[in-house]
């Protein structure tokens, strides 16, 4: 499970793909929309998504459902050997099958309705599930068929794509901090030298802030219905009013490892997935903030890249190499919180008890976590080519003394030296501040010598308060990210 050079997602068998916005478009060898510029990945080119595999799934688990309802006389319980082959079309299902459906559906123009004909087809040979074709359909809103489609897809894809995926991010990051907590640094506020942090502090903060928006992604429940044409099990009550067909739906929903949703309409109400896409375009926002702040902290000079034999900076100036990976990030993650976004206003909102402006929208989720993914891979790929450039970060350390004003009117303060504020005030703000002058500020102050002692120990280098803790301590904050103990 990998997104390589040519955006490889998945590795993974077929259901795993990334969302149900990579489905099969109108021919089974299309690829999704952000493919135009990157490569499609391995198994990925819309043959094994949506209506090839989820939907033939579901509904003959469906039809075995209904096989174990007692009430239901007309479907009984299945043999071994029809079992058998029921399930086998499941786990030999292939691209072979996939266009037989689109071909089927060039007829029906409808696709759950061919994927209804394919089982048809290739169960009429069976004795005992010729029977019961018709009930591979029963009851069911197309609806039913494909928010559980959506489900599985996103549930799969986010434990085995997205998620892994943000752990790799944190872990890439937390590792930046650890190695590089006891390395001072000059901070900006305002884009002006502030008093210093240490490099590796400056990375936990992404690590714990990023570690907590991916446990909200991955507390989101996601959810199922299955109650038919408006949600009240209409037509399943008149042909079998003595089955408890709210009990049936949850059961059959949670079957698949979705939470079951009682209360719908013909569709999902999609609010879940509203809350998932807001949640990850927060995470994405956050990564776009840390992307921003590698580049700038590339400019100064506080890192190095590693290059690459053969690779080329620029087509006309050949000294270049330019931070290219956290820019692609920072753009790929900004069209994915434009359809994110998108979908996450839009698809709560449905006309009456159902209109067709969700299932356009649906097709795009791809696009969201699809680029989504380019840019964590990005980022990923950036961070592998950085190296701290200490002598750089120790020159601007250097050349900020002023940085020290905050600490010694503090101190000044604390023995009740009058107007502190103003005194450093007039000392630095606007004045090029060197080490002898603040010595000399120092040694003028009527301050105890303990109090003297410490401010002229002290350095623009020295003067990091409880960076270094903090950076060597991001394994512990995480684990409390983790634990629901830190928010």
């Amino acid at each position: 499970m990998e997104i390589g050079a040519n955006c490889r997602v998945l590795d993974q068998p077929r259901f795993l793909c990334a969302a149900k916005g990579f489905q099969i478009p109108r021919e089974p060898s299309s690829i999704f929309p952000n493919a135009s510029f990157y490569k499609p990945p391995r198994n990925f080119d819309c043959k094994a998504i949506l209506k090839d595999f989820q939907v033939p799934m579901e509904k003959i688990k469906w039809l075995v459902k209904l096989s174990e309802i007692p009430e239901i006389i007309e479907v009984p319980r299945f043999s071994e050997d029809a079992s058998s082959f029921l399930q086998g079309l499941i786990d030999n299902f292939c691209e072979d099958d996939a266009l037989e459906i689109k071909n089927i559906e060039k007829v029906t123009n409808h696709d759950v309705k061919a994927v209804e004909y394919f089982l048809k087809q290739r169960c009429q040979s069976h004795p005992e599930i010729s029977k019961v074709l018709e009930f591979f359909h029963f009851s069911c809103t197309s609806e039913d068929i494909n928010n559980l489609a959506h489900g599985l897809m996103l549930k799969e894809s986010l434990e085995n794509v997205v998620l892994p995926f943000m752990d790799k991010l944190t872990n890439a990051i937390s590792t930046m901090a650890k190695d590089n907590a006891c390395i001072p640094m000059l901070c900006r506020t305002h884009g002006q030298p502030a008093s210093p942090s240490t490099l590796g502090k400056e990375m936990a903060i992404f690590a714990v802030r990023l570690s907590r928006e991916r446990l909200e992604v991955s507390k989101v429940k996601i959810m199922g219905k299955f109650a038919g044409a408006v949600g009240n099990y209409n037509a399943h009550l008149v042909a079998y009013p003595n089955v408890n067909w709210p009990k049936v739906a949850e059961e059959f929903v949670n079957s698949l490892g979705l939470s079951f949703n009682p209360y719908v309409t013909q569709i999902e109400t999609h609010d879940y997935m509203a809350k998932l896409f807001f949640t990850i375009v927060r995470y994405n926002n956050i990564l776009i903030d840390f992307d921003r702040d590698i580049w700038g902290y590339i400019s100064l000079g506080y890192f190095k890249q590693i290059t690459k034999a053969g690779e080329i900076g620029s087509s006309t100036m050949p000294h270049k190499v330019n931070p290219i990976d956290f820019e692609n990030s920072e753009g790929n993650l900004g069209v994915a919180n434009g359809a994110l976004a998108q979908l996450s206003e839009k698809l709560p909102i449905s006309r009456w008890q159902r209109d067709l402006t969700d299932s356009t929208v649906l097709r795009n989720m791809g696009v969201g976590l699809g680029h989504s993914l380019l840019a964590y891979k990005s980022t990923l790929q950036g961070i592998s080519k950085l190296q701290v450039n200490e002598t750089r970060i120790n020159d601007d350390l250097d050349q900020s003394w002023e940085v020290l004003a905050e600490p010694i009117q503090t101190v000044m303060r604390r023995y009740g030296v009058p107007e502190p504020y103003e005194k450093l005030k007039e000392l630095t703000r606007g004045k090029t501040v060197t080490k002898e002058s603040i010595r000399r500020f120092i040694e003028g102050l009527e301050l105890p010598n303990e109090g003297k002692t410490i401010l002229l120990n002290l350095t623009p280098h020295s003067y990091v308060g409880a960076a270094v803790e903090l950076a060597k301590d991001v394994d512990m904050a995480l684990n409390l990210v983790n634990r629901g103990e830190l928010f």
